[in-house]
């Protein structure tokens, strides 16, 4: 019933998973990965990926009966009954549907970690009157942006952490190139990461601007300068947003995302 796929396969190019692409974005990275499970049926209707430690993602395909689908998500909880998932993402629907199949196997509960709104940027729109250039990030940043990640994870997830417990992280993403600081009058006032690209599209993260810098549109404008540059090559934006930030929300829909669905991400207990 199930079988492997891989990063290339037809699933992630076919009709029905490119109408739902962007919510389900980070199946192309799982996808990528070697040590993950990657399912899906040979009809190409259900996906199902998940990467050691991390939640899993599950698409089920829009055009199923509501009798398949039930069907499907419960043989796919069975067959993962020991394997001690941490959680499930997907639409609402289809992430319901998966946890309660497999919490009446395995006597799990869970509970909403958070719900994430889904953007894409088909046509960016740049902010005006805000100073400053955006500059890929150098080795000599490390420290500082190690600091804006503790910053932002305290923003994002309440948890305290110090800028020393991010330094590994911050080095290798200033190594890959993707991270950008947004730098005014020689000063870094704020950050933003391309974490992954795949075929169609780019997605954006850690997005952190410091207390004594905001409320200048910063944020904003790196956001969307690094939009304009992935335009550029026919790459489009996208990324998660938390649907309980109203704040951040409209600073991407300021320059030009627009929502494309949402995302819940449940974590079993």
């Amino acid at each position: 019933m199930f079988v492997s796929f891989g990063p290339e396969d037809d699933v992630l190019h076919s009709r029905l998973f490119i109408q739902e692409e962007v919510e389900y974005n980070l199946i192309h990275l799982i996808a990528g990965n070697q040590e993950s499970m990657r399912l899906k049926t040979e009809e190409n209707d259900l996906i199902f990926a998940h990467a050691p430690g991390r939640n899993s993602w599950l698409w089920l395909s829009p055009e199923l009966d509501e009798e398949r689908r039930c069907s499907l998500v419960r043989q796919l909880a069975e067959m993962l009954e020991d394997r001690g998932l941490p959680g499930v993402n997907g639409t609402p629907e289809t992430g319901k549907l998966f946890a309660d199949a497999y919490g009446e196997l395995t006597g799990k509960t869970y509970q909403v970690r958070m719900m994430m709104e889904a953007y894409h940027c088909p046509q960016v729109q740049l902010p005006h009157g805000v100073s400053g250039k955006l500059h890929q990030a150098e080795p000599g940043d490390i420290p500082l942006i190690a600091g804006y990640l503790a910053g932002f994870v305290q923003d994002c997830f309440g948890m305290e952490s110090a800028p020393e417990d991010h330094l590994d992280y911050a080095g290798a993403v200033t190594e890959s190139g993707k991270l950008r600081l947004w730098i005014d009058k020689d000063q870094p006032v704020s950050m933003v990461n391309l974490a992954h690209q795949s075929a169609r599209h780019a997605r954006i993260n850690e997005v952190y601007t410091p207390h004594e810098f905001r409320k200048h549109g910063y944020a904003s404008a790196a956001v969307a300068a690094l939009c304009a540059e992935l335009l550029s090559r026919d790459i489009t934006p996208m990324l998660y947003a938390d649907a309980a930030n109203p704040d951040s929300n409209k600073v991407y829909q300021s320059v030009g995302f627009k929502r494309t669905g949402s995302i819940v991400d449940l974590r079993f207990q």
